[in-house]
């Protein structure tokens, strides 16, 4: 399944994930909060996130998401 904006899915997951790093990075790393969801984030080597949970809610995500249509604005 593609998101909207012609990435996949996962794609669009490991770009979330790399955003919330680089915050938590910026915030000098001082989140116990984040660093618990990045944790649960990060992605195995065989794909999954560590909390298959997280992936999964991604995807549900998505999907709502795309059912809604665009919700950018210019």
């Amino acid at each position: 399944m593609a998101s909207p904006g012609g990435i996949s899915v996962l794609d669009g997951y490991r770009a979330m994930y790399e955003f919330l790093d680089a915050y938590w990075e910026r915030g000098g790393r001082t989140s116990d909060e984040l660093a618990m969801i990045l944790g649960a984030m990060a992605l195995s080597s065989d794909g999954m996130s560590m909390d298959p949970a997280m992936l999964s809610d991604w995807r549900a995500a998505v999907s709502k998401v795309a059912g809604e249509g665009s919700i950018e604005k210019s």
